[in-house]
């Protein structure tokens, strides 16, 4: 099944930025396992924001935000998900 994921990470203003740093290195190689498996199918950056949308493929909700709670930053995220069900037109 896949889920478009709109995303925003909003770490505390007040993190240090050595461990904000080291988040967003994890975060990214957290990605690239998930990019690997086959979840994190692709993203996108929302232009003027800090937004990011991704193409994510999970078995079911319970999967795909397994994946999402794996990520560094999920304490600071703040997304919404929408499952997608294929359109006749690609069959």
């Amino acid at each position: 099944m896949e889920f478009l994921v709109r995303f925003e990470a909003n770490p505390p203003a007040d993190m240090p930025a050595e461990e904000r740093d080291r988040l967003r290195s994890q975060e990214r190689q957290r990605a690239a396992e998930l990019r690997a498996a086959g979840v994190l199918i692709r993203l996108w950056r929302v232009p003027g924001t800090r937004g990011v949308v991704g193409l994510w493929s999970a078995a079911d909700a319970t999967e795909l935000h397994d994946a999402l709670a794996s990520l560094p930053m999920f304490p600071w995220i703040s997304a919404t998900v929408e499952p997608l069900a294929t359109h006749p037109q690609e069959r």
